[in-house]
């Protein structure tokens, strides 16, 4: 089933305090066009100055995830970024006045609420998703941490957090399926240990922190005069240990939230792949730090099997788009140089392919006796009429032309071919056809790999006499 990109009907706001800078910020969602992705564009600076929320800009996952792009820094991005990918939105210009996004109450919520009300349009254009072939894994051993990606037909993750607390124990969290990212993970918030937040206290590194926005494990015993200092310096009548060792500031959701929020984190910074992926995430022990390394990993395992030449799919059990005696309708070639046996796919941009290569070719007589090879000059004109049925395909009245191949360049043999092989071309058509000339480029492939590519350049011609 074919699913479409989707951005947003119209901007909507959220407002609130960055959590470390305690700057009250605006941050504004933007409808953006197809394939554009996820952008931040800083309207306090002069020029307003656009970031691309991509893992290799992450220049810092300390206490959250920040980006940069040209010295120009936005911090505390990845509740963000997890809300838009729970929303299930592609593309989407984030406008924002001040250098870190609201905190708010620590989760997703918010942004997943305004997400909701500036409502959700389809694109025209196709979501293009990465489907993990196999098992992909980043670790840290001294750390426990590891991530890894398997193969599975949708996004699913599960974690597993363990921070040698008595507290908290173990905790595991499970998001089968995005559809229940709103209702099971987007409200789960930050939590923090006592002994961490005296140490961010002491150094004013969360200036814009309260007790409205984070679970406050307590993780060493306390007294009631410590107790009464944190509620004073967050403002609060009184503050108290609940059974369990949190503090009574909020009502946790989930007896595991704390995994649960993990989660929702490993959504946010894995956002920065900046492709959909299909695949299920076993994460343990994730942060920050380790999820951008996976996301970086990603970044660069997708860009190199996109580089990859990939064949043009085909499966003998279906049956061709066009047949030999078909395709002789439209060629005026006949054996023995007819060398495309069956046109599997054709659009107005691309056509495939394939020409069985059996020992009873004839030039393999000559070509060579003790070690047959199809000549590279023959794989070339097998592209050639595979490209001419694309070409004949632009017209009205094919029968009435014929194509002739003006020049041929970046020939390259990659691998011989041999009887026995099953030759698989796809041409494709680089521009619109101007004044009757044409300019494609091609591939041919045994099984998955590329044996020949080159550049072409045609003519579509009346046949004399007509």
């Amino acid at each position: 089933m074919i699913v479409k990109q989707r951005t947003i009907e119209r901007p909507v706001t959220v407002k609130g305090k960055g959590l470390h800078t305690g700057l009250e910020t605006e941050i504004t969602f933007c409808p953006a066009p197809e394939n554009f992705g996820y952008k931040f564009k800083r309207i306090d600076l002069p020029g307003q100055p656009i970031i691309s929320a991509i893992a290799e800009n992450v220049v810092d996952t300390s206490r959250g995830t920040t980006i940069e792009e040209k010295g120009v820094r936005i911090s505390t991005i990845e509740h963000v970024m997890a809300a838009l990918v729970g929303s299930g939105i592609d593309n989407v210009l984030l406008e924002i006045t001040g250098p870190e996004s609201p905190i708010v109450d620590g989760s997703a919520v918010e942004f997943m609420n305004a997400l909701k009300t500036a409502g959700i349009v389809e694109q025209d254009a196709e979501r293009k998703y990465y489907e993990v072939k196999e098992k992909i894994t980043y670790s840290d051993p001294a750390k426990g941490i590891e991530i890894s990606i398997y193969p599975d037909d949708h996004l699913s993750l599960q974690v597993m957090v363990d921070y040698n607390s008595k507290v908290l124990g173990n905790q595991f969290a499970v998001l089968n399926s995005m559809a229940d990212f709103d209702k099971e993970i987007s409200m789960c918030r930050t939590f923090v240990f006592l002994h961490e937040l005296e140490y961010l206290l002491q150094h004013n590194l969360i200036k814009g922190g309260d007790l409205n926005n984070a679970l406050v494990i307590i993780d060493r015993p306390v007294t009631q005069e410590e107790l009464d200092r944190l509620a004073d310096l967050f403002h609060k009548p009184k503050v108290q240990v609940k059974v369990g060792g949190v503090l009574n500031n909020l009502e946790p959701h989930f007896t595991n939230e704390p995994a649960r929020h993990k989660l929702l984190d490993v959504i946010g910074d894995l956002a920065l792949i900046g492709t959909p992926i299909k695949g299920r995430i076993i994460a343990h022990r994730p942060g920050h730090a380790a999820n951008n390394e996976m996301a970086r990993l990603m970044r660069k395992k997708i860009k190199k099997d996109l580089s990859k030449p990939v064949p043009p799919p085909y499966d003998p059990n279906v049956p061709p788009l066009l047949d030999v005696v078909e395709i002789q309708r439209r060629l005026p070639h006949r054996s023995p140089f007819l060398l495309v046996d069956k046109i599997t796919y054709l659009d107005e941009w691309v056509v495939s392919g394939v020409k069985g290569v059996t020992m009873n070719e004839s030039f393999f007589a000559g070509h060579f006796p003790d070690e047959p090879i199809m000549p590279g000059v023959l794989q070339v004109e097998c592209m050639a009429q595979v490209g001419a049925i694309l070409l004949l395909a632009t017209i009205p009245d094919p029968q009435n032309y014929l194509v002739y191949f003006l020049k041929i360049e970046s020939v390259k043999f990659k691998q011989k071919v041999v009887p026995g092989d099953l030759l698989n071309v796809r041409m494709i058509l680089n521009e619109p056809i101007k004044r009757g000339i044409a300019l494609c480029c091609g591939q041919g492939f045994v099984g998955d790999k590329l044996v020949i590519e080159a550049e072409f350049m045609a003519q579509l011609s009346r046949k004399p006499n007509l």
